[in-house]
């Protein structure tokens, strides 16, 4: 969740320190801070509660310079959000260290350290790990092998970034559990838990692999894995381009990616589709080989993602007539697991660093799953680099924290999956024309612009919003493969204007969420053209009986027009397998008008990180 930046150089570091910290304030933070080591090598700190402009207003009343840094965005996790508790944590102000993570054994290693003579100024785990490298380079007098030892006493998940002021060319940094990058320059280093805090100096970057720990001087950088071998890692070119990482004209990151939405789904379906069929090879060497033999899907995902994977399931279920399970990644591997036979481990997650979502992945390969593959936007990622298969969305960065292209995505890429699972389990159909597939590859080619044409009722949305913005609760209601569209759209309405939101299967109003229903709870509807288009109305008649406010987004051919106590905005007329990704679209524009009117951050809501990577 939180995010590293570290420099070595032979010019100044501060700014490039400061500048990679504001690139990474999309992950969600509450404190912030950086230290380097000056030309008198000796290290400086300067630390801040709040955004990162708190850290450059200390730097702007007591400026430090120095060609070796590390800077730090924290979540909080051990300790509330203050100054103390703020990274860089320092050891007899000659060590500072940087940590992303959790580590589990801190009270057994605080002990034994507190015993030794140190003492601790914060109630972090994070200046355990200080201690411990200041202790161990005490003995070695040498960075690298005081790292090296310090994390074989670890326990946990961790990204670290050190420096020592009697090493003022060296900076060590070590992953596990917990991604880390590290920039190549001309004659300079970085590293960073996020390649986008890097790309005003760098477009190189070596991903390191779980286990890692690398050394970078000016000159050269070296790098060991878990079993302490030196081994040499793929430099990687950046190809998603600087300005992905800007707002542009757009007041936030999160508009911007929501009106992306047309081109990413593009790019999604792009080389992937011939004339009638879906590729299967977009999946992968291995697909063509693996898929035949699928007999189950077991989809883990977390959040946004975990409801992309509930649509996915009737998708596969229905099209591929395959059984699916959909589960949370921080509750599967807590229970006992019976794995069928031949069942595919299917992930999915934005970063690819997800820590539930990537501990669920390391005990399925140990549960006798048939293979596993990932569909995910971060090409380097540990989820892709561990799973047999990988999936790439094409979203390009996402840094709202309320992901909006990453999800209309992952389900444009869970439906080229569900379709390629259809014709693989169509054993003696191999190569035959498939009406339905041919029929589906046409409408995926039509859905970009049909997304631009939903994303035009920006302004009816808007003026939607107004009466959205002194509620205090809001009900969405779905149906089949929409009911996860219902929740995911009360997932960002509670995320960004913090009102507290609820989905459930229309159904089941009469079961209990009915009691809520009165002219204060206003009810949001997808209504598109399905099978259970009928019942649907019938829902919202019981809301409109009991004096509920009905917001209600439509198919034209539904025949839903506006009247007392309902408003109806009709999307675009579109297949009813795709409309999931449609109907996405005004939820997320809906959500974020609410908040703007509500004044609330909307790019970095309160207490949620982008990037979550602690369990």
């Amino acid at each position: 969740m939180c995010g590293i930046v570290g420099a070595l150089a032979e010019r100044n570091v501060t700014a490039i320190l400061l500048e990679g910290l504001k690139r990474l304030e999309y992950r969600g933070y509450d404190s912030a801070g950086l230290a380097v080591v000056n030309k008198d090598q000796q290290l400086q700190r300067r630390r801040a509660q709040g955004k990162v402009a708190e850290v450059e207003k200390r730097l702007e009343a007591e400026p430090m310079k120095g060609h070796l840094g590390v800077a730090h965005t924290r979540w909080a996790t051990h300790g509330v959000p203050s100054e103390a508790n703020a990274h860089p944590h320092l050891s007899s102000d000659e060590l500072a260290l940087v940590h992303n993570g959790i580590i589990e054994n801190y009270l057994e290693l605080k002990s034994r350290l507190t015993k030794a003579g140190y003492r601790f100024t914060s109630d972090t785990d994070t200046e355990v790990v200080a201690h411990l490298v200041h202790q161990l380079y005490q003995e070695k007098q040498d960075l690298t092998v005081a790292v090296e030892a310090a994390i074989q006493q670890l326990e946990g998940a961790y990204a670290l970034a050190v420096i020592h002021q009697d090493q003022p060319q060296k900076l060590v940094c070590a992953r596990k559990g917990s991604p880390l990058v590290i920039g190549v320059g001309m004659g300079e280093y970085f590293c960073a838990s996020d390649p986008l805090a890097l790309l005003q100096v760098t477009d190189r970057f070596i991903y390191l692999e779980e286990g890692d720990l690398a050394t970078l001087t000016l000159d050269q950088h070296a790098i060991l894995d878990r079993q302490g071998q030196a081994v040499e890692r793929e430099i990687c070119q950046w190809q998603h381009g600087n300005q992905a990482a800007e707002k542009g004209s757009y007041k936030h990151f999160m508009l911007k990616e929501i009106h992306e939405q047309p081109a990413v789904l593009a790019a999604t379906l792009e080389g992937r589709l011939s004339d009638r069929r879906v590729l299967p090879q977009a999946l992968g060497a291995k697909a063509m080989e693996l898929l035949p033999r699928v007999k189950q899907v077991q989809i883990v995902a977390c959040g946004t993602s975990y409801h992309a994977g509930m649509v996915a399931r009737y998708w596969i279920e229905k099209l591929a007539g395959i059984p699916c399970q959909v589960e949370v990644a921080s509750e599967y591997r807590y229970r006992e697991v019976v794995v069928a036979e031949n069942a595919l481990f299917v992930t999915l997650s934005q970063s690819g660093e997800t820590a539930d979502t990537l501990a669920a992945l390391r005990f399925a390969k140990e549960a006798g799953y048939l293979a596993s593959l990932t569909i995910c936007n971060v090409p380097g990622s540990s989820l892709v680099r561990e799973s047999d298969m990988s999936l790439m969305t094409q979203a390009g960065p996402e840094i709202g924290v309320a992901s909006t292209k990453a999800f209309t995505t992952q389900l444009t890429a869970l439906l080229l999956l569900t379709l390629a699972l259809r014709r693989a389990a169509q054993a003696s159909n191999q190569d035959a024309d498939d009406p339905l597939e041919a029929e589906l590859v046409e409408a995926l080619r039509a859905l970009p612009r049909l997304a631009e044409e939903t994303l035009q009722l920006d302004a009816e949305i808007e003026k939607l919003s107004e009466d959205f913005a002194e509620k205090h609760h809001a009900l969405f209601l779905g149906r089949g493969s929409h009911f996860p569209i219902a929740l995911e759209g009360a997932l960002k309405l509670k995320e960004i204007s913090y009102i507290h939101a609820e989905a459930y299967p229309a159904g089941e109003l009469k079961h209990g969420p009915l009691a809520l229903v009165d002219k204060e709870m206003p009810v949001i509807a997808v209504a598109p053209r399905d099978d259970l288009v009928d019942k649907l109305k019938s829902n919202l008649q019981e809301v409109r009986a009991r004096g509920g406010e009905l917001f209600v987004f439509a198919d034209p051919v539904t025949l839903l027009e506006p009247e007392e106590g309902m408003q109806v905005l009709h999307l675009p007329e579109v297949h009813e397998v795709l409309a999931p990704i449609l109907y996405t679209l005004p939820l997320q524009l809906l959500s974020y008008h609410v908040a703007v009117l509500k004044g609330t951050d909307v790019d970095q809501p309160r207490n949620l990180a982008k990037s979550v990577t602690v369990e």
